[in-house]
């Protein structure tokens, strides 16, 4: 495994030059080059939420095609994709702090787009499955290459603001996922396919499968034209850290590293088990069709997810100017506290308006500290294992949110509550609690960043 993970690093490597940070008031503005950078890198994890979420309003499609339960239906939407997830952070990590980044992130949104419209493809519940692991293995390549290549294209003082306009990725997806997926889902119930070679014999849900599929490829043409960036090293780094190295910096910050991984990943299982689940409460409880839940669920989850990302470095520069230099860990306390409140009012949601406000709050409140943490954890790391440490977090994170979150909700609905009508309350349980863990082990984490931050 060793020496096919360092010849694979190898193949991806690309000289490039290094350099010494510059003080955060002498740094050059960004080039127009880096501003191209991080428009194609939000197109480019925009289209991987849309592939990675769409399968969640083809819910009612699929259990009955496949005659599911809510359970096994889980498992597509978490552990088939989690499980290659997993397994591949780690080696695009490693390979995003020694090699072409740019490379990764073309190869990684070819192979996605592939692994969707596979699933269209899909004439069982295994095939299905199996193609959903293509995806989650492929799209693990996103997000280490991603951070580390934007840290060294901005100026210090403006990563979170060009972290936030990344992170507005999932929020577009996902919201363009349900408005689109449910449109085309209900559009392509009324197609006549049957004269075209291979496709006639398609379902709807394999047709929106199939269309989800082609942004991906377009987008990687679009990567041809980025510019690898110069790694800023601080002086005290080496051109490559060793893996002692990197072990090392992980144990003497644990304080940091160990809070911040569990208390984000309980936090993403509340980003990822609201729109995993909110269009079926939507739909079951109060009979809404699966279009109107995909276009106002789906502008909702668009519109406050992308403010909230936006807004979560003008919270923190508000914050900082008043003296409060841990504000990037300072506001995900604060949202996870927020969002216990939030969770356990969908509990009671009395009509449909009621529970789309919920949901909307929800959105937004878990989508404003997103940018901030991710800023956090770059800042906090050196460079040379910003790919690892960001992989560490997509692999705790994965776990929680994408493989678990899902499961757990499914599971209380099955088994706890044994009434599929009753999803909207085992969403509300399993994100109050997952929030209220957030919240203590984020506040354990400031103490750690503080640290950190003072020994920079």
């Amino acid at each position: 495994m060793n020496g096919s993970v360092s010849g694979a690093a190898v193949a991806l490597a690309e000289p490039e030059e290094q350099a010494t940070p510059l003080p955060e008031d002498t740094e050059p503005a960004p080039t127009a080059a880096a501003w191209y950078l991080i428009f194609v890198l939000t197109l480019t994890y925009t289209a991987s939420f849309v592939d990675r979420q769409v399968l969640n309003l083809l819910v009612a499609p699929l259990k009955t095609d496949f005659g599911l339960s809510d359970t096994r239906l889980s498992l597509l939407q978490g552990v088939a994709f989690t499980a290659a997830y997993i397994l591949f952070s780690p080696l695009f990590g490693r390979l995003a702090d020694t090699g072409s980044r740019k490379r990764i992130l073309i190869g990684g949104s070819i192979l996605w787009s592939l692994g969707t419209s596979l699933c269209g493809l899909a004439r069982g519940y295994w095939q299905l499955f199996f193609a959903r692991a293509a995806v989650g293995g492929a799209e693990a390549s996103v997000t280490p290459a991603a951070w580390s290549i934007i840290a060294d294209s901005f100026p210090t003082r403006m990563i979170p603001r060009a972290f936030s306009i990344f992170l507005m990725g999932p929020y577009i997806g996902g919201g363009l996922a349900l408005i689109f997926g449910g449109l085309l889902l209900e559009a392509a119930q009324g197609w006549d396919l049957s004269a075209v070679p291979y496709l006639g014999a398609l379902r709807p849900w394999q047709v929106v499968f199939l269309v989800a599929g082609i942004p991906g490829v377009l987008i990687a043409l679009m990567m041809l034209r980025i510019r690898e960036p110069v790694r800023k090293l601080a002086p005290r780094d080496s051109a490559q850290m060793p893996f002692a190295q990197v072990w090392r910096t992980f144990t003497d910050r644990r304080d940091f590293y160990g809070n911040f991984y569990a208390g984000m990943a309980s936090l993403v299982i509340v980003l990822y088990a609201f729109p995993a689940w909110m269009p079926a409460m939507l739909m079951r409880r109060f009979g809404a069709s699966a279009a109107t839940v995909g276009v106002q669920y789906g502008v909702a989850v668009l519109v406050t997810g992308s403010i909230g990302v936006l807004a979560g470095p003008m919270v923190a520069d508000w914050l900082r100017r008043r003296g409060h230099h841990d504000a990037l860990m300072r506001v995900p306390f604060f949202a996870a506290l927020a969002l216990i409140p939030i969770s356990l009012a969908l509990a009671f949601a009395p009509s449909y308006e009621f529970a789309m406000v919920v949901a909307t709050l929800a959105s937004f409140t878990y989508s404003l500290p997103q940018a901030l943490a991710s800023s956090g954890l770059q800042m906090a790391t050196p460079n040379r294992m910003r790919g690892i440490s960001s992989s560490v977090y997509v692999f705790v994170a994965s776990v929680m949110g994408l493989g678990a979150a899902p499961t757990i909700v499914a599971l209380l609905t099955d088994h706890v509550f044994a009434d599929e009508r009753s999803v909207g309350l085992s969403l509300s349980v399993t994100c109050a609690a997952a929030a209220g863990v957030s919240a203590f082990f984020v506040g354990r984490a400031l103490k750690g960043y503080r640290r950190v931050l003072a020994l920079q």
